[in-house]
């Protein structure tokens, strides 16, 4: 923390200057237990309570909830859990109003204030940053952000007709010589506490805007965003290290290229890769716990386990409920455990745990709920890029989950 960054108040606490809240409602319409849907593997209030605490500028994170899970989730991502009456839980309170009552809770205001919507799931630090110098540096009394735009907007009338709105109709300038306008993402907003409680609102006295890119601009009200909203993290979920306390693995896909050699006999017979044997034995050099579970009920399931000396269940019917399992018998956290999957049987046990991980060639669909795409594909050094990643975790201190 900077000097300057924190001031005294009149009950000796130490305030900080630029506080961050995250308003986070159990209840949405649009998209059930919305808060909590994961894009890029990650729970949309988790990002972006990582988001901010990753920025420089930014000294305490508050999420104000109403929900024991959103708490949950909140709380083990780092930030401080303001849990909000009823009176402000409703479809009519403003997130003003969360922001405020959460406020209220510090014994004395900060300077500064952050209110950031978790349907943003593309926010970063440098954003972040950049608007709370709008209004420390630059002298703003308000910021938000915004991402610039070129359509011609149009309104419709009771008639059936339509009407130009930012544009003359008898004139369509080119891109280029046109005044640039910007949409409100959503995602950030930058406040002087002192204005904010005389006006109540989010936009007062000299309003500023920070410009995102479009592709960082996308907000969350419907399934359908959602869906997007994992694609495209699907996209950018480039390998980092993991910070883990166990692997869990499918077997076909992962540990294979999820093709069998059929034998005249019926019998059958796979093709693993001796570097993912290499990266498994690191694994348990390190005590890191390896488990392989797979619906398959071929031998070579437990074959293969035999040899690279870990635990396996296979011919696993419910696949999740089997990992449940597991977890409770060793005492670990879901949220500290990768599980490395390629299919959609796949996909209950990647939703249960802190580190969904796809192989490269893993279908798209699990693809968009990994927080980790490998480089690898299956049977190809998938399982030694894991097993790397975590111990690349390790060699570091252990904080690459933030």
């Amino acid at each position: 923390m900077t000097a300057g960054s924190m001031v005294a108040v009149r009950d000796h606490r130490i305030l900080p200057a630029t506080v961050a809240v995250v308003p986070a409602r159990a209840g949405s319409k649009g998209v059930p237990g919305k808060n909590l849907a994961r894009v890029g593997g990650v729970p949309l209030v988790a990002r972006t309570v990582h988001a901010l605490l990753s920025a420089n500028r930014v000294n305490e994170v508050m999420v104000s909830t109403d929900s024991d899970e959103i708490a949950g989730v909140a709380a083990a991502a780092g930030a401080t859990v303001v849990h909000r009456p009823v009176t402000l839980s409703g479809d009519a309170a403003t997130s003003e109003s969360a922001v405020l009552h959460a406020l209220d809770g510090l014994g004395a205001d900060p300077d500064t204030v952050l209110l950031a919507q978790c349907t943003s799931p593309f926010l970063t630090p440098e954003t972040v940053d950049a608007v709370v110098g709008k209004v420390r540096d630059e002298g703003f009394d308000s910021v938000f952000t915004g991402t610039r735009v070129h359509e011609f907007l149009w309104r419709p009338a009771a008639d059936g007709t339509v009407t130009g709105v930012n544009h003359d109709v008898r004139h369509r300038p080119r891109r280029q010589d046109r005044d640039p306008e910007f949409r409100e993402t959503g995602a950030l907003y930058g406040m002087r506490v002192a204005g904010l409680r005389a006006a109540g609102h989010r936009f007062f006295g000299r309003t500023g805007l920070v410009e995102v890119a479009w592709a960082d601009a996308l907000e969350i009200d419907t399934a359908a965003e959602l869906e997007l909203a994992r694609r495209i993290a699907a996209g950018r979920a480039a390998p980092v290290p993991m910070d883990v306390d166990a692997l869990v693995t499918d077997f076909d896909g992962v540990h294979t290229d999820d093709r069998a050699l059929v034998l005249q006999d019926g019998t059958e017979g796979v093709l693993v890769s001796r570097s993912d044997g290499a990266g498994v034995a690191a694994l348990r050099a390190a005590g890191v716990p390896v488990l392989i579970l797979s619906v398959e009920l071929n031998p070579v399931v437990a074959a293969r386990a035999r040899k690279l000396g870990v635990e396996v269940a296979h011919g696993v019917a419910d696949k999740a409920e089997r990992l449940r399992a597991w977890l409770a018998e060793r005492g670990l956290s879901p949220a500290r455990v990768a599980y490395v999957g390629n299919d959609l049987r796949d996909l209950d046990c990647l939703e249960l745990v802190g580190w969904p991980v796809a192989v490269a060639d893993a279908r798209p669909e699990v693809r968009a709920v990994a927080r980790v795409v490998l480089t690898s594909g299956g049977g190809a050094g998938a399982v030694r890029e894991a097993a790397d990643l975590i111990l690349a975790a390790r060699a570091s201190g252990g904080d690459a989950n933030r």
